[in-house]
């Protein structure tokens, strides 16, 4: 028995270029991306406090920026309810229309397709890029992949710096990293970003979606026959005789079914552009990324024979089986119901979250404290984070407890803002009786700054000995 290599030997994959519908919108997609993600940490955003810029993730403070949204790290499980929505929104989606995001929206795609843009226009075609790859090493080869190479690299380290520049003032991040005042973290992150990207875009390609990503073996959890997916339609392509090459016999579609062939002329087109390199008149396979670029190259084929478009389309299984396609199912309606509630959630918690947060903690150690006259000392911790844009006032008071009591550094203090402050409460009462259950009561914060009045109420515990000392 012949042993098998335990990793395949990869096959260099040099994709056609082709031009079509779904070209275009691929393009159309890939500029929208690129402009949103280089031009944001560009974009000026006015605010009355804080950086002038219209998305920032500040970590030493710990804000992130996000247009008017301020998000706090007490916020943070904004993030996990937003990881949510897009997990449940990919699964929805891949349900519906199978593998769409990874043919259209995915990072890796999306890079990739400009790094075979750069690949196309300094090497050529498909056909010239395998005779270079081919080819002994030469002046000529060794110019048009140092050049292939330094153009990826300046399209990763752009792509690298650009993210760096999410983190921190562009401005002023742009200055100090080309100066060489910039953190480290600052160099480690471009450094690390720009080598990945121009390994996984450049080198890796297919190799990312097909091995890497795990997207491409649990997709057929998430499949049925009523999934849309790129699909060959075999029973007009292969007739009862099978493909064939448009021969004179075999020019017209009428001639060719009366022969038995099917309008598949065997041009291998559509193998040709597929940029993870499979035959989709093979059937569905794991790797589809579900680009459709395949259909573009078929239905110009299509046009050139002077036969119907649509040998390879978007379809389901169950049509091409005979059977209704059903869109409303219930693993579908299931999600987007889950999805909305979600999302719901999610955008009602941003909109009601308040202007100011509160939180109260009562010092246990110790919980209270015996004064020489006799008198119980309980103290409490309040902080005020001051969430908006604006510097408010605030006034302490207390109910439901005939006490003294004093704060510390004042009952009405001022918070800048952005800005957070501990207030320490020192409430007093006399001696009381050992079996005198503790008593409960009510912290009151009233606020006011120039649009918005604050109204905060917290209920807290005085506790006492039990054993008089």
């Amino acid at each position: 028995m012949i042993p098998q290599p335990i990793i395949q030997e990869r096959v260099p994959i040099f994709p056609r270029s082709v031009q079509g519908r779904y070209r275009t919108l691929k393009y159309a997609i890939l500029i929208f991306a690129y402009g949103v993600y280089f031009s944001l940490p560009w974009l000026p955003w006015q605010r009355a406090h804080g950086p002038s810029q219209t998305i920032l993730f500040d970590i030493i403070n710990r804000r992130f920026y996000i247009f008017d949204l301020v998000v706090y790290a007490q916020d943070i499980f904004w993030l996990a309810g937003l990881l949510i929505i897009a997990g449940l929104l990919l699964f929805f989606v891949t349900g519906i229309a199978g593998r769409v995001f990874c043919g259209y929206f995915c990072f890796q795609t999306l890079w990739t397709d400009v790094f075979m843009f750069i690949e196309r226009m300094v090497q050529g075609e498909r056909n010239a890029r395998i005779k270079l790859a081919c080819a002994p090493w030469s002046v000529n080869k060794i110019t048009r992949m140092s050049m292939t190479w330094l153009l990826w690299l300046c399209v990763a380290f752009w792509t690298a710096f650009s993210f760096v520049l999410y983190w921190g003032e562009s401005k002023e991040l742009f200055i100090a990293f080309f100066t060489g005042a910039a953190p480290f973290p600052a160099y480690a992150t471009t450094l690390f970003l720009t080598l990945s990207t121009f390994v996984m875009a450049g080198i890796a390609r297919e190799q990312v979606c097909t091995y890497m990503c795990p997207y491409a073996r649990f997709q057929a959890v998430m499949f049925d026959e009523h999934t849309l997916v790129v699909a060959y339609d075999r029973q007009r392509g292969e007739g009862t005789a099978g493909r064939h090459k448009p021969e004179k016999e075999l020019l017209t579609q009428t001639a060719r079914a009366a022969k038995g062939v099917g309008d598949c002329i065997d041009c291998g087109y559509c193998v040709q552009v597929c940029p993870v390199g499979i035959d989709i008149r093979d059937g569905l396979q794991y790797q589809c990324i579900t680009c459709a670029l395949c259909i573009d190259a078929c239905n110009n084929i299509m046009d050139t024979a002077g036969f119907p478009r649509g040998l390879i389309r978007y379809t389901a299984q169950a049509p091409i089986s005979g059977k209704k396609p059903t869109w409303l199912r219930a693993k579908t309606l299931g999600y987007g119901l889950v999805l909305i509630l979600a999302s719901g959630g999610l955008i009602w918690s941003v909109m009601s979250r308040t202007p100011v947060e509160m939180q109260l903690e009562q010092v246990r150690q110790p919980l209270y404290v015996v004064l020489s006259d006799g008198r119980i000392v309980n103290r409490y911790a309040i902080k005020l984070n001051n969430k908006t844009s604006e510097a408010t006032s605030y006034e302490i008071s207390l109910t439901g407890i005939d006490a003294e009591w004093e704060a510390r550094p004042n009952k009405q203090i001022s918070i800048p803002a952005e800005q957070s402050i501990t207030i320490d409460i020192f409430v007093t009462m006399p001696m009381l009786a050992s079996n005198t259950p503790p008593t409960e009561f009510s912290f009151h914060i009233a606020g006011q700054g120039p649009s918005h009045d604050i109204k905060l109420s917290h209920v807290s515990t005085f506790f006492w000995p039990k054993e008089k000392p």
